[in-house]
């Protein structure tokens, strides 16, 4: 198949044709972006900073176009793809200050003068999923360019048309083609060669665990570099001191947003035993306001599933005996529509409670006292993201260092503040990305030492 039919998931109607790139054409991708990485490298670091606020300023003129690209393409709100457009405008505004800040070190040594540098790396290969299309291409591509680096980037499958109309923004911001390519094909083979072809230095990956493992496992070969960001369980831990009315109202966006589509999404929520009770009855109204439908209406908080296939997935997990407490509303005909879902299952190892589902479900159950709550939260091979809620900041700040995941959030559901470093522990990924520190991890540190002896 030469070319995939990318369909709008709340009309099911074909958007538009897309030519998948082939392994030959990826490799000649590569092969130029090679070609073109040592121009790009010695671009003086004040041209590329100049470069990179010409591409935010571009995404910025054509930022209701790229949100209204994936309202159509992903099925997200008006409201959440601008918000996507906005990021991939503020990350590469952000990063456009970092070629001018790539210092070394002058270390003190005997006999001479020591310095390091930061040297880019090559070829970066991004592969990029369909849960948030614009902004995960942005936290790779952005601080890569910025180090120096050329990229090659696949969107996914699904949903390739704003990292398309990406690449075309950069062209005309003028960033040089082949610096910045984007192929849009199977991860079997656009993203297999990334992994597989050693003219690329490092592959950054957002997707799934098992994904994850495979690119991880053939990177080995050749010692290249990963950044992987994985699954996620993510636990929404609410106790009886909290404001418990808050907590409630805010649940159901913590896991809702995106259809639950969201590896930060707190699809289990774990609640003191003393208030459970309460809360479930503050948290069923809170379900039933949360407004699914037509994803292009200012109105909207919540769109479809992303595919016939995910939305048989997600069902596979409710069926008719499955112990629901409550659910919301969804638009009945055509697309990929699925309700929120509030379930009670007996026990942590339930499939309901352990699994990332990766749909609007979400588990609760109820925890005693700080410890079980902890226990019951780092039950999982994930680790990315989860929330605490709570009154006492030392409770929070003990939690919090008791909890195994690489960002968490007091009286909050925020996962991703391109400030700051993102990432997981355990299954959850390596590495990090935003944050100040998220270009280094796209140069090697060099060591040249200068004799000053006779």
């Amino acid at each position: 198949m030469s070319t995939f039919d990318v369909i709008n998931p709340a009309t099911e109607q074909v958007v538009r044709s897309v030519a998948l790139t082939t392994a030959e054409e990826t490799d000649a991708a590569i092969a130029r972006a090679q070609n073109a990485f040592p121009g790009w490298r010695d671009v003086s670091p004040g041209d590329r900073a100049r470069l990179l606020r010409r591409f935010a300023d571009a995404v910025e003129a054509d930022l209701e176009n790229l949100a209204q690209l994936e309202v159509t393409n992903s099925g997200h709100t008006i409201g959440n793809a601008r918000w996507e457009a906005g990021n991939v405008r503020d990350v590469l505004n952000y990063y456009s200050a970092a070629p001018e800040r790539l210092n070394g070190k002058q270390i003190p040594v005997p006999g001479g003068v020591n310095l390091t540098f930061q040297e880019p790396l090559g070829v970066v290969g991004v592969i990029v999923p369909w849960n948030f299309p614009m902004p995960i291409a942005g936290w790779g591509f952005a601080p890569a360019l910025a180090a120096g680096n050329t990229v090659v980037l696949k969107p996914a499958e699904l949903t390739p048309l704003t990292a398309i109309r990406l690449g075309e923004l950069a062209r005309e911001a003028g960033i040089p083609e082949d610096v910045f390519q984007v192929l849009p094909g199977k991860g079997s083979v656009v993203g297999q060669r990334f992994v597989d072809n050693p003219g690329v230095r490092k592959v950054v990956f957002t997707g799934s665990t098992e994904v994850g493992k495979q690119i991880m496992a053939g990177c080995a070969a050749q010692v290249k570099r990963v950044t992987l960001e994985l699954g996620g369980k993510n636990a929404n831990i609410v106790f009886a001191d909290s404001d418990l009315e808050r907590a409630a109202a805010a649940a159901p966006y913590g896991v809702f947003d995106n259809a639950g589509q969201d590896c930060c999404a707190r699809s289990l929520i774990l609640v003191q035993a003393s208030v459970y009770d309460r809360f479930m009855e503050l948290l069923e109204p809170a379900v039933h306001g949360v407004v699914v439908g037509d994803p292009g209406s200012e109105k909207t908080e919540m769109g479809p599933l992303i595919s016939a296939q995910h939305h048989a997935k997600v069902t596979s997990y409710v069926p008719g005996n499955a112990p629901v407490a409550f659910r919301g509303s969804a638009p009945e005909g055509p697309g990929y529509w699925f309700p929120p879902t509030v379930v009670v299952p007996p026990s942590l190892q339930d499939p309901l409670a352990a699994d990332e589902i990766f749909g609007p479900v979400v588990a609760v159950l109820p925890f005693k006292d700080d410890a079980e709550a902890v226990t019951m939260a780092n039950t999982t091979e994930y680790g990315l993201s989860g929330s605490i809620w709570t009154r006492d900041v030392g409770r929070a700040l003990r939690v919090s260092r008791a909890v195994e995941a690489g960002n968490l959030s007091v009286n909050s559901h925020s996962s991703v503040r391109y400030w700051t470093p993102f990432g997981g522990f355990k299954q959850s990924g390596l590495g990090r990305e935003l944050g100040p520190d998220a270009v280094d991890a796209f140069t090697e540190t060099k060591n040249v030492f200068l004799s000053t002896e006779d």
